[in-house]
């Protein structure tokens, strides 16, 4: 969640995601027209960029020395890329192609997978664990998982009954998080054994259609937005026993009811009593366009970054300890000259709330990016710890500058 890639009609931008009031430009190619697909290998060169003028073909690039590194065609059109620093998948309708990244060997092809028209699929960014995710079924909200490392089928998680709509890996790739068509129960499930660990209801009255699905980091939040105005973020924690015992009081009584009542109730309806709402939700001011969100860290702080398809960037700032309503801090424009684009309605917004503002000022509960744990190198044994990256081998993808991979910053 450092960088910002975007396509357009006359080609692909890619921005820097450091700063909250200044939005850095870090490359422009108007080369290829039409790009619908542009996908930058964290904060390296290597970027991978499919346009509508040749829809089966994926072009490889090292934009800083404005050389291609090689290209690829495919017998259908190109529906999505996903890529880590092992392996580059690229998903086709009702087809698979796992490609090795350090010399572009195409190492398999997972044929006949069912009628997949969206692309949808999911790669782990931690190479470790090279996770794949895709659906099993066209009709059912089957996941098939696949080891991108050893080139074998890992398992098949029965997760919802309808069709699936969005996939996601947390950074360490052990749990996957999905969403179907109908978009209202959001479900997190261990990675390799896939057990249901969490479930999220999104809402009851209406079904929507989930465009983004990410976790944050750390994996303590999954956000979710949709083509309605709201966007999600829920708190993954569980409500265990090991509480402390509730005082007497009338609302702890109750709660002890409706806790015993869900043993008598069917299991449907208890399961719904059970889940979890959001703890911090946003509500956008436009509605229906296809957006993608993602929890980053910023200048030592949670912000919620919404990219929406008319080409903003809208950043706000998340209340880590209380949730509630996030607060909308800057709009940038991507469309412009690549320079932030000052909100008009910045000065209408309300002051930020106290209970934020004591989040900020207890600065010991606000995790720094040095000792927060996320993505590293080894998997997760040494979460946290900065891990030198490692090297490619010699080959067509040779990124031979040592500040090609700097830290994955969270």
């Amino acid at each position: 969640c450092s960088s910002l890639a975007i396509g357009t009609t006359t080609g692909y931008r890619l921005f820097s995601l450091s700063s909250v009031e200044q939005l850095d430009q870090v490359h422009e190619s108007n080369e290829i027209p039409d790009v619908y697909i542009v996908e930058r290998l964290f904060s390296s060169s290597l970027v991978v960029v499919v346009s509508h003028a040749k829809p089966q073909q994926m072009n490889v690039y090292h934009f800083k020395k404005g050389t291609e590194i090689c290209n690829y065609s495919y017998s259908s059109n190109i529906l999505s890329i996903r890529l880590n620093r092992q392996r580059l998948v690229v998903c086709l309708e009702e087809s698979i192609y796992i490609h090795n990244i350090k010399d572009m060997k195409l190492l398999k092809t997972i044929l006949d997978t069912p009628p997949n028209t969206t692309g949808l699929c999911a790669l782990s960014i931690n190479h470790a664990n090279s996770y794949l995710a895709y659906p099993g079924s066209a009709t059912s909200g089957e996941i098939a998982l696949y080891d991108g490392n050893t080139l074998k089928t890992a398992c098949t998680i029965p997760a919802h009954d309808g069709p699936l709509a969005a996939l996601a890996f947390n950074s360490t790739g052990s749990k996957l998080a999905s969403a179907s068509e109908k978009g209202t129960v959001i479900r997190v499930f261990s990675i390799p054994g896939g057990q249901k660990l969490y479930e999220f209801r999104r809402g009851m009255k209406r079904y929507v259609n989930i465009s983004s699905l990410v976790f944050s980091m750390d994996s303590q939040f999954l956000c979710a937005s949709s083509n309605t105005e709201t966007v999600h973020i829920f708190k993954l924690e569980h409500l265990t026993d090991s509480r402390p015992e509730e005082p007497p009081t009338w609302s702890g009584y109750m709660g002890k009811m409706f806790q015993a009542a869900t043993n008598y109730l069917p299991a449907q309806v208890s399961g719904m009593m059970s889940q979890d709402r959001a703890f911090a939700t946003v509500r956008l001011n436009i509605s229906g366009q296809r957006n993608i969100c993602a929890l980053s860290t910023i200048q030592k702080l949670p912000r919620l970054l919404v990219t929406t398809s008319d080409g903003h960037l809208y950043i706000y700032n998340l209340d880590p300890q209380d949730g509630g309503e996030c607060v909308l801090i800057k709009n940038h424009s991507l469309l412009g000259s690549g320079k932030m684009e000052e909100n008009k309605e910045n000065d209408l917004q309300p002051p930020v709330p106290q209970s934020y503002a004591a989040t900020v000022a207890r600065q010991s509960t606000v995790p720094s990016t040095s000792t927060m744990p996320g993505y590293s190198e080894d998997g997760g044994a040494l979460r946290g710890e900065v891990i030198p990256e490692h090297e490619f081998a010699t080959g067509p993808v040779c990124l031979d500058d040592e500040n090609e991979f700097p830290p994955v910053s969270i």
